[in-house]
C-alpha cells in the first residue's frame, strides 16, 4: 500500500500513539462539543455539503448504507431522511462521538433503522458485498492508511455499489484561498480552544487537509484501487469537495 504525506499527520506530533489512537482521543475529547462547533464554524453550510453528497446516491436507489467515520451520525441522520434505507449502519473509532450520536438517533426515533458501532475503516466488520452504498464525511483524512481504507470499503460494497466521500479541500481562487488560509489558521483554532479546550484538534484539521491529496489525485487513488465511473465534484469556492466512484 503507498503512504501518503497527510498519513503522517497528527494531532500530537510527540505522542507516541499511533494516528488511528491520538485521533479517536482527539475526537472523544472534543465529542460534547463536535455539533456545535460543526455548525458554529461552517456557519452552518457543513448541513448543505452533506445533503448534496447524499443526495448523490438517490438515483441508485441503496436499501443498504454504511456510513464509515459516522461521528455524531449527522450524515446517517440525514441519509434516512433523504433516502428510502432499509438500513443504516454507522462505525467509528471513537466511542465519545459515538455516544453522543446514538443520542441523537434515539430521539429522532430512528432505533430501528440506524446502528451505530464502534469499528475502524480498515477492519470492516462485514463480510464481502454487503451494502449498496458507503459515505464517509470528513473521516478520509484520518484514515492510517488511506489506500487499505479505500479497499476495505470497496471490498463491503456490493458490485455496482457507490461510494461518495465528502471532505475538505484548499480553495485555489487567490482571494478566497487568502480568506480560507486566514480562517484555517487563525479563526478556527482559536474558536476551537474558546470552546474545546482543544487547539490542538484545528491545528490537525489543517495540517491533514494542507497534506491530502485532493482533487485528481484523490481521484487517482479510486482509479488504481479499481473504483470505477470517479469524478470529484468542488463545493463552495473548492472549501469543500464530492469524490465518488462505484464498485
Amino acid at each position: 500500500m503507498t503512504e501518503f504525506a497527510h498519513d503522517q499527520v497528527v494531532p500530537e506530533k510527540n505522542s507516541g500513539l499511533s494516528k488511528k489512537e491520538q485521533v479517536a482521543g482527539m475526537f472523544d475529547n472534543i465529542a460534547y462539543r463536535y455539533d456545535f462547533l460543526n455548525r458554529f464554524l461552517s456557519v452552518g453550510i457543513d448541513v448543505h455539503w452533506r445533503k448534496t453528497a447524499i443526495k448523490l446516491l438517490k438515483k441508485s436507489n441503496p436499501e443498504t448504507l454504511l456510513d464509515v467515520a459516522t461521528g455524531t451520525a449527522d450524515v446517517a441522520i440525514m441519509a434516512a431522511r433523504i433516502l428510502q434505507l432499509r438500513k443504516i449502519v454507522g462505525i467509528d473509532i471513537s466511542e465519545g462521538m459515538l455516544s453522543f450520536g446514538r443520542k441523537k438517533v434515539t430521539t429522532q426515533g430512528l432505533d430501528h433503522l440506524i446502528e451505530l458501532l464502534n469499528g475502524d475503516s480498515e477492519t470492516i466488520l462485514f463480510g464481502d458485498n454487503s451494502f449498496d452504498a458507503v459515505t464517509v464525511a470528513f473521516g478520509v483524512r484520518n484514515f492510517q492508511h488511506l489506500e487499505k481504507g479505500l479497499s476495505e470499503i470497496k471490498r463491503v460494497l456490493k458490485p455496482g455499489g457507490k461510494l461518495v466521500v465528502l471532505e475538505f479541500s484548499q480553495p485555489k481562487a487567490p482571494i478566497i484561498k487568502q480568506c480560507y488560509q486566514l480562517y484555517m489558521n487563525v479563526v478556527a483554532p482559536g474558536m476551537g480552544r474558546l470552546f474545546s479546550k482543544n487547539r490542538n484538534a484545528y491545528k490537525y484539521l489543517d495540517e491533514s487537509i494542507k497534506k491530502f491529496p485532493e482533487g485528481k489525485n484523490f481521484t487517482t487513488i479510486l482509479d488504481h484501487l479499481g473504483y470505477t465511473n470517479t469524478y470529484c465534484k468542488p463545493l463552495s469556492f473548492g472549501i469543500c469537495s464530492i469524490y465518488c466512484g462505484e464498485k
